[in-house]
Parts: C-alpha cells; sequence; structure tokens
C-alpha cells in the first residue's frame, strides 16, 4: 500500500481527496496522512518514515512549500515530492522543480490529472526503491557468492547451461591453519570466529591480489583455484605471500597465546569446473573437482606448518623461477602408488 503525504493549510483539501480517491483507500492501495505547513509535514515524516511520496502547497503559514523541498533535498533525497501551484505561477514551479520536486499540478485541481500525476509519481518511486533493493541485496550475495557465479547468473546462457561444466586447466590451492581446530574446543565459539574471520581475510587479501578465486571455506582451511595465463606461478606466489603475511602476525592472547601458521598444498592439471549438486533441490555448488582437485587436498593434508608442497610435475614447471627442495615420496590416501613431492622455499 502507497502512502501520500498531502501537506496543505486548506482542510476542506482533506475532505476532497478522500472523496475521490475513496475506492483506491477502500481497497488498500493508498493511505493518505494530512498535515497543515511545512513543519508538521516534518514531523510526520519522522513519525512515518515509510511515505512514499509528499503532494505539497506552495503557500502555507509556518514554513512554506518551496522551504519544506529544501528540507526533503536534505534529509531525505530519494523521496518524491509534488508541489500543488496557482495556474500560471512559472516562477515558483520553476523554483519548485530547481529544489528537488518531481512533478506539479496546479490549483483548481483536477483529480483526473492528480490521480496520473500520483500514479506516475509513485511508479518512478517504486523503481528507484527496487534499484536500491536489488544493489543492497547484489553486496549482500557479494559476500557468499563468488564473482564467477554472480557473472554466470548475469549471463544470457544462465537457464541453458545451468547444469553444464566444462574441463579447465587450472590450479587448485589448499591452505589450512594450523592447530586451529584444536584450538576452538576450548575457546569461546564467538572468539574462534572473530579470530578465524581475521586470518581468513588476510589470506584472501593475497589469493584476489594475484587473481584467483575463493572456491570455498571448508572449516579453518581455504580452497582457491587459480585460471589463465600463468596460474601455477601466481598460485606459488600467493602461497609464499600468505605464509609470510600469517608468519608476521602475533599470537593471540584470546585464543590462549595461538600462534598462526599454516600448510599449503598445490596441484596443476585438469579438472572438472561448474555446477555440482542438485537443480531439482535448487542447492548447487559453483566448484572444481577432479583428481588434481583431491590431490592438492592431500598434499594439504601431508604438509606440516610452514610448508607449501606441490607435484613433481609442477616443480619441473617452475623449477627455474622458484627455490625448491625434495621432500620424496609420499603415500597418499586411495592412491596405488607413492607419489613424489617437493617443497616450496622460495
Amino acid at each position: 500500500m502507497a502512502k501520500i503525504l498531502v501537506v496543505d493549510d486548506e482542510t476542506d483539501l482533506e475532505v476532497l481527496i478522500k472523496q475521490k480517491f475513496r475506492k483506491k483507500i477502500r481497497e488498500k492501495e493508498y493511505e493518505f496522512l494530512f498535515a497543515i505547513n511545512g513543519v508538521d509535514a516534518l514531523e510526520k515524516l519522522l513519525d512515518d518514515p515509510e511515505v512514499d511520496i509528499v503532494l505539497s502547497d506552495i503557500n502555507m503559514p509556518e514554513m512554506d512549500g518551496l522551504t519544506l523541498l529544501s528540507k526533503l533535498s536534505e534529509q531525505k533525497p530519494l523521496l518524491k515530492s509534488v508541489i500543488v501551484s496557482a495556474y500560471g505561477d512559472i516562477e515558483n514551479i520553476r523554483t519548485a522543480m530547481n529544489r528537488g520536486a518531481f512533478d506539479f499540478i496546479t490549483k483548481p485541481i483536477n483529480f483526473e490529472d492528480l490521480n496520473i500525476t500520483v500514479e506516475k509519481t509513485l511508479k518512478h518511486s517504486n523503481q528507484i526503491k527496487e534499484t536500491l533493493q536489488a544493489i543492497k541485496e547484489n553486496n549482500i550475495l557479494k559476500m557468499y557468492v563468488d564473482e564467477n557465479v554472480l557473472n554466470f547468473m548475469g549471463s544470457s546462457e544462465y537457464e541453458s547451461k545451468i547444469m553444464a561444466n566444462e574441463t579447465i586447466e587450472a590450479t587448485v590451492m589448499f591452505i589450512d591453519l594450523c592447530g586451529f581446530t584444536k584450538i576452538s574446543e576450548t575457546v569461546p565459539a564467538d572468539t574462534v570466529v572473530t579470530m578465524l574471520n581475521t586470518y581468513f581475510d588476510e589470506m584472501v587479501k593475497e589469493i584476489m591480489e594475484h587473481q584467483g578465486f575463493i572456491d570455498k571455506f571448508i572449516g579453518d582451511a581455504i580452497m582457491a583455484v587459480f585460471r589463465g595465463e600463468y596460474h601455477l606461478d601466481r598460485a606459488l606466489d600467493t602461497a609464499l605471500a600468505v605464509r609470510n603475511r600469517i608468519n608476521s602476525l602475533p599470537k593471540s592472547d584470546s585464543l590462549q597465546g595461538f600462534i598462526p601458521k599454516v600448510s599449503i598444498g598445490i596441484k596443476s592439471g585438469e579438472m572438472i569446473s561448474g555446477n555440482i549438486g542438485s537443480a531439482s533441490l535448487k542447492r548447487l555448488d559453483y566448484t572444481v573437482i577432479g583428481d588434481t582437485v583431491n590431490t592438492a587436498a592431500r598434499f594439504q593434508d601431508a604438509a606440516k606448518e610452514n610448508q607449501i608442497i606441490i607435484s613433481e610435475v609442477c616443480y619441473n614447471e617452475v623449477k627455474e623461477a622458484f627455490k625448491c627442495k625434495k621432500i620424496g615420496d609420499i603415500q597418499l590416501k586411495n592412491k596405488a602408488e607413492a607419489i613424489t613431492v617437493y617443497e616450496v622455499l622460495e
């Protein structure tokens, strides 16, 4: 239901409006509020901030309509106003429009014209509200949904490709906060969440700086994906930067002297990228899956504090650009044969 504030010192206008708009009032399309001058109108708006439009006369005691327009422009810049002016009063109409009036009508009031003007003004007001709400929702959505997903949702092929997937060449990285799970068992939950978000924020800054994407947060770990040119190099630069940044953080007194350290697993190769889940349930996760992803996760499990572990294939690709040390063969869960791994030092 639209709320319309009518500001006029002529009380008979209230009676006329209630008569002319009785059907819309009865059907709860419109609700009219009435004020006798600008001061009264501002008080009404304080009491009821949900007013959609203001319909105001110009000549009123205490505070006239033009002054009211100036106040509204300062206090409620998104609130749309329609000014009521004497026929031919071009100077006041121009002043009103310059002070933010959306439209005007002339006296004596033609109620058919008033109805059209009110509908037009309400439509414009609603469009503004919908736009602001969309912006608000989009900003909130960005806090929870990866940019790739938002871009995909806005594309023309969204509906037809909702369950489609593609094979890509990329690098996946898992970063874990060492020992954090144990600490969380003895520290209040709100403290744990606050500190975990602080550590995550430090990591995410580096991931984004190197053009990586956050795939998901998994407990006290992060899964990130790097695509495009030099994706492996950028992932390794990120890993080294994350390690250095986390190592530079002080111990946390709120977490019983916890000193943050990370262990990191990285693997490059083919993986499946797409929406994984149930379309019928409308629960999908835009992610990457495959042996490359599983292996990177196993590397992280095997890594010790401050270790960054990569495969031999990755080592051969970056050995001229990064200083690495051979760890040797390790046996990973669900792998028939041992895998040779290297530690990235710098």
